[in-house]
């Protein structure tokens, strides 16, 4: 049975969305409902923004999809022409404040294990094992602070003998980085946070990218399924959360959509089209 109530109000004028557990599968697909939704968001002339934890190298499956629309990569840090591939911005980690978040994260989490992205580049320590990118870094470091010598795009940090959750690990993160870095995570089952410079999330680049278009949270509408999410659901006047995403979602988001497997994104957006502008 769909959660999707009646969507009222004017046509926004700016859609942001989340990709993975939002518009794309946790199997790596994009519905034919959802391209067809996006595109008509596109030529009806809304501002198509896909904001995403997702590094730049991982965007080329949107650009297959879409052809259309702007990144905000890396949970805000990084605002990314997909289809040209060329970066347009950057919200970097400072080295200081990389290796003072490495610092205190030790302390408190036992067995912590780091990973950084600089630029294009994906460093990991040895005993970080990735999920994603594996074979990215087939080396790896002893300790990460061997190859944080410039400013990041974000950190990860993940706690591999399954200790703590990460929600644990976000709370925990939290309160130990406030001022210095801004944590978040994208998986609740996976035990690994990413980490940005302090005071870049998705909410904050995307609702300063809006304002440069003249648009404000009442003009724009977002959708996400996640922790990493939260900022930009509650920045915009009309936003959804994923009905199969995070408990704590509704806290942040306005209204609840279908799940990602139900088109729950496409289904909004067909809805949004037919309002007023």
């Amino acid at each position: 049975m769909s959660v999707l109530k009646p969507v009222t109000g004017k046509r926004p004028k700016l859609i942001g969305t989340d990709l993975d557990g939002t518009i794309v599968a946790h199997y790596g697909f994009i519905s034919e409902r959802t391209k067809i939704a996006f595109t008509a968001a596109h030529k009806a002339g809304i501002h198509m923004y896909f904001v995403t934890g997702r590094p730049i190298r991982w965007m080329v499956e949107i650009k297959e999809n879409f052809g259309f629309g702007t990144g905000i990569c890396a949970n805000g840090a990084l605002l990314y022409d997909f289809n040209n591939e060329k970066v347009l911005e950057e919200w970097l980690f400072p080295v200081g404040a990389q290796l003072e978040t490495v610092k205190r994260l030790r302390q408190v989490l036992p067995n912590v294990s780091f990973a950084v992205e600089i630029g294009k580049d994906f460093n990991r320590e040895k005993k970080y094992v990735p999920r994603w990118d594996v074979g990215q870094d087939n080396v790896g470091v002893d300790k990460i602070e061997e190859v944080i010598t410039k400013p990041a795009l974000k950190m990860l940090a993940r706690c591999g003998n399954g200790e703590y959750s990460s929600d644990e690990m976000l709370e925990i993160a939290t309160k130990e980085l406030q001022g210095i870095a801004s944590p978040t995570h994208s998986n609740i089952s996976d035990s690994l946070l990413e980490i940005s410079a302090d005071g870049v999330s998705k909410g904050a680049t995307l609702s300063k990218i809006a304002a440069r278009h003249g648009l404000t949270g009442e003009d724009c509408v977002t959708f996400g399924d996640n922790p990493n999410d939260f900022s930009m659901l509650s920045w915009a006047s009309r936003s959804w959360a994923m009905a199969d995403g995070h408990p704590d979602l509704m806290k942040y988001a306005k209204f609840q959509t279908d799940a990602h497997q139900e088109d729950g994104v496409a289904k909004v957006i067909e809805r949004l089209l037919e309002l007023p502008e």
